[in-house]
């Protein structure tokens, strides 16, 4: 595989399902996606509804054999973007998880993809949305992730 199989996307106002339902079918096809600005990744809906909803499926999970040990739970827009892609791949060891190895997400633009040119996907922007909607990075937030910057 060369340089001509990795696709870089940028994920500002890109509708969080379709997005994810496309880069899984990218990497089924064997090719290296590149995920930038997932924290502008948009989701529909109501945002308190949004954010009670991960709330309530990602964080409220506990331990049955003790209550001070959780699971990590993903908070980050880059794990819960990964997360969501994971859900729509094929859930065998060989094809799932080798094609979400190809499957880099960056929260902002390192400076590696800087001057490279990214697609923006078109048809599956937030645009085309008549109601609310929120960020990945706003819903990260309130589930109590800390902000970090591009570089570290």
């Amino acid at each position: 595989m060369g340089q001509t199989d990795q696709i870089i996307m940028d994920g500002s106002d890109v509708i969080l399902g379709r997005l994810a339902s496309r880069v899984a079918k990218m990497l089924l096809e064997g090719k290296k996606v590149v995920i930038i600005n997932s924290e502008k990744i948009v989701v529909s809906g109501e945002p308190k509804k949004l954010v009670q909803f991960y709330k309530n499926t990602i964080l409220d999970v506990r331990a049955h054999y003790s209550h001070k040990w959780r699971p990590k739970r993903p908070r980050s827009p880059t794990r819960l973007f990964r997360r969501t892609v994971r859900g729509m791949l094929p859930k065998n060891k060989k094809k799932g998880e080798e094609a979400l190895k190809r499957l880099r997400v960056y929260i902002g633009t390192p400076k590696k993809y800087i001057n490279k040119e990214s697609i923006k996907p078109a048809g599956i922007t937030s645009d085309k949305l008549g109601r609310k909607f929120t960020t990945l990075g706003a819903i990260s937030e309130q589930l109590g992730w800390k902000v970090r910057s591009v570089g570290e």
